[in-house]
């Protein structure tokens, strides 16, 4: 309990500081400028795709339909897996993160392998499965009626009746995007996190790893086997890799933990198989874990192996310290937004959309409302209302994340929304 407590105060003033950015992110730069650049099966567009998606702060959940959505937008196959592999690996919060509490070198050396990662891979697929033909498939949408919602999701800068936002609604949204929805998205998995660490702290005797401990390949291939099927945040991630090192794990198995255990997991396995097919499925596998794996052996044998493990030797002897009043704010903060995003929103937001749903059908008799399979993040809600909110006919959509359930008003086709929902890789069941 004392050493998750220390990892809690040790990463409170970084995680809050990465929210934020990550919400003025969110808030400031228009969403379109993620899809521009990306058509061209060429590296450039391969290139592009992993540069954007390193700073952004979306789980490996999360980054599946935002892929799906670039590629219905018109991004190639190659800059779609190159997105996929390089997003969920970092983002501004887990960068921040990774410095408080592993180091500096961990810190640079983690988005530059995510950086190479992804490129190799979507390169990989421009030149073995792609059938983009030069562009990608665009998708019409109607932007001009892109928000029904006071909070628009789309990245055009407007609010929901065609105005642009001031500073301060942008501001406003940054907030609420930072420390509300990306709360409840990254923090169970940050507990679930957190949790583990010291379960593996306290009850894996340091004798496990010892037949590991001068192989370091066979460490990280015991480390892929734990990693690939588990869903990990890129945040939650961190505490893991450190337990597991001051288990006697190499730095390099520790950096396995951090590339691999983010960036796939059995839901974005059978996602990406689905969508965007079996061959580009193998292809955006061996490159995460020749990316790993390869990255993982050059920090064993390459670099020297303190600037990997000085950090935990330095957070060791500091453990009995006294923790500042600042950072006892921090994490008192951290808690009490965790606590807000995870239980008091959800709650509210559950009986919001219930109120609001009455109101709808009392106005409103022409609704449909099924039921999304496959949502697990607000950037999946996001997505999801994105992807329906394109089709001809539709006037209004609502999806709740709690229940998994859309709610569609307009003259609007079923199967059009269905073809809609699946192709950014979720399920459509009616009689929701």
């Amino acid at each position: 309990m004392e050493q998750i407590l220390h990892i809690i105060n040790e990463m409170s003033p970084y995680l809050l500081l990465g929210f934020l950015l990550a919400g003025l992110m969110h808030a400031f730069v228009p969403g379109q400028m993620y899809s521009r650049y990306l058509a061209r099966p060429t590296f450039r567009s391969v290139f592009n795709a992993a540069l954007l998606g390193i700073p952004l702060p979306l789980c490996s959940c999360g980054v599946i339909p935002t892929a799906m959505s670039l590629r219905r937008e018109g991004a190639s196959k190659g800059s779609a897996v190159s997105f996929l592999i390089a997003t969920p690996q970092t983002g501004v919060d887990s960068i921040i993160a990774t410095y408080s509490l592993m180091g500096l070198p961990f810190a640079v050396v983690r988005p530059i392998a995510a950086l190479f990662t992804a490129i190799f891979g979507g390169q990989m697929v421009n030149w073995f499965d792609s059938d983009d033909n030069g562009i990608g498939h665009n998708h019409e949408h109607h932007n001009d009626e892109c928000c029904h919602d006071d909070h628009c999701d789309c990245g055009c800068g407007h609010n929901h009746d065609g105005h642009a936002k001031t500073f301060w609604g942008k501001m406003r949204e940054a907030l609420d995007y930072a420390f509300v929805d990306m709360m409840a998205d990254i923090g169970k998995w940050l507990v679930i996190g957190l949790i583990v660490a010291g379960l593996i702290t306290v009850f894996v005797p340091d004798s496990f790893f010892h037949i590991f401990a001068d192989n370091s390949l066979l460490s990280m291939l015991l480390v892929l086997c734990m990693a690939v099927p588990m869903y990990l945040c890129a945040t939650g991630s961190i505490p893991i890799a450190v337990a597991l090192m001051m288990k006697g794990l190499t730095p390099g198995a520790g950096l396995v933990m951090l590339m691999a255990g983010p960036a796939s997991n059995i839901a974005s396995i059978l996602v990406i198989n689905k969508v965007l097919g079996r061959r580009t499925l193998i292809v955006y596998l061996a490159s995460i874990i020749i990316g790993a794996v390869g990255f993982g052996l050059a920090i064993d044998h390459l670099l020297p192996r303190e600037w990997f493990t000085s950090a935990l030797v330095a957070d060791a002897d500091c453990c009995h310290e006294e923790t500042s009043w600042f950072t006892w704010l921090c994490t008192g903060l951290l808690a009490a937004l965790l606590a807000n995003a995870l239980i008091f929103h959800r709650h509210d937001h559950h009986h919001h959309h219930e109120h609001q749903h009455q109101n709808q059908t009392a106005m409103n008799q022409n609704e449909m409302h099924f039921h999304i399979v496959g949502m697990n993040c607000n950037h999946c809600r996001m997505n999801a209302e994105k992807a329906i909110d394109s089709v001809p006919g539709v006037e209004s959509v609502s999806v709740d994340l709690d229940s998994r359930e859309a709610r569609v008003t307009g003259n609007a086709s079923m199967d059009d929304i269905r073809k809609a929902v699946e192709s950014i890789g979720f399920e459509v069941e009616e009689g929701a």
